[in-house]
């Protein structure tokens, strides 16, 4: 998708990428790394995903630590967060909202400070009001974002927004992701989005599967290394501080991905209607991505979905790595 013309501009340059050992980060990391970058990434993960790139251990809350680690930078990939379901988006609000507003705060105002040229956010569609197809022209600054965690979000992009009308800073750019799959996701079976958990709990055994719901609940799922490339692609275009949807702009229902994953792998399953599916239906309008950047997601859902099950087979154990914010709280 990322013709070469676009991917030399990266040669030489020094570039940080957040939630670089993350499930999207690693495939930006790669991509920046076979661009020849000077790629550096920082994380609270004590993982090495690309023996090419510089790892930092640190925490981004910290304003000093995000000024060091921002010095000297030429481009950043903005793509730190804290990943949470439903219910612990639901049930434990503070664990989501706090860390994100203090990460987004200070990192973003030291990258403003320290001059970094271009940079690019990671936001959600989860910043969205709750309808079935979202679009960017159907966003209203006063509507309700669909979750409470998605007013972090929102807060990061409206703090970029006032940098472009305060000081005139139009090369950061943002992007509204998806439900977003792949290896190196958060495979925690009680913390995990549905793709990563249902997948573990095959493999650890659980037979049958119990899936909540009907399976007739309908979202938008991209793999990540398409995710990567949107990204990529929406850092070397620009979004002129806007957001800009970033998603396969197809619907797969849960029951779709079900009998995928039950066409290469063998369990048993059956669907609990007695629990709650979650709203109906959730697909990103992809039509401004696609006419903007070029952008065109290249796998499809059968093949993301074998690919990403057999890179856990050889990884089961990963997730227990990184940090979970909601894994084995007191309070």
């Amino acid at each position: 998708m990322i013709n070469q013309e676009i991917l030399n501009n990266f040669r030489g340059q020094n570039v940080l990428v957040t939630g670089g050992t993350g499930l999207i980060g690693r495939q930006v990391v790669n991509i920046l790394c076979d661009a020849n970058a000077c790629v550096k990434i920082v994380s609270l993960d004590k993982l090495n995903v690309n023996a090419r790139a510089t790892h930092i251990y640190g925490d981004l809350s910290s304003f000093e630590f995000c000024k060091e680690v921002t010095r000297d930078i030429d481009f950043v990939f903005h793509l730190a967060g804290v990943q949470g379901t439903v219910q612990t988006s639901s049930s434990k609000l503070a664990s989501h909202f706090v860390p994100m507003l203090m990460i987004n705060t200070n990192f973003l105002e030291a990258v403003r400070l320290n001059g970094v040229k271009k940079l690019v956010y990671s936001s959600t569609i989860g910043a969205y009001e709750d309808k079935e197809i979202l679009k960017e022209n159907d966003y209203k600054l006063a509507s309700t974002p669909m979750s409470f965690a998605g007013w972090a979000k929102r807060m990061a992009e409206l703090q970029i927004f006032a940098y472009k009308k305060q000081y005139g800073i139009k090369d950061f750019s943002i992007v509204r992701l998806s439900n977003i799959y792949g290896p190196g996701d958060n495979f925690d079976p009680a913390t995990g989005m549905v793709i990563p958990a249902l997948i573990s709990r095959i493999h650890g055994g659980e037979n049958p599967l119990v899936v909540w719901g009907d399976g007739n609940a309908v979202r938008d799922f991209l793999y990540s290394r398409d995710a990567a490339e949107g990204i990529i692609l929406a850092f070397h275009y620009g979004t002129d501080g806007e957001f800009m949807n970033i998603a396969s702009g197809k619907g797969h229902s849960i029951r779709d991905v079900v009998s995928i994953l039950h066409t290469f792998i063998d369990f048993e399953y059956r669907f609990d209607t007695s629990k709650p599916s979650g709203a109906p239906m959730r697909v990103m309008d992809i039509s401004r991505a696609r006419d903007a950047l070029g952008f065109s997601p290249s796998t499809d859902l059968s093949e993301g979905l074998r690919l990403t099950w057999e890179w856990f087979v050889n990884n089961a154990e990963e997730y227990k790595s990184r940090l979970n914010y909601f894994k084995d709280e007191s309070n």
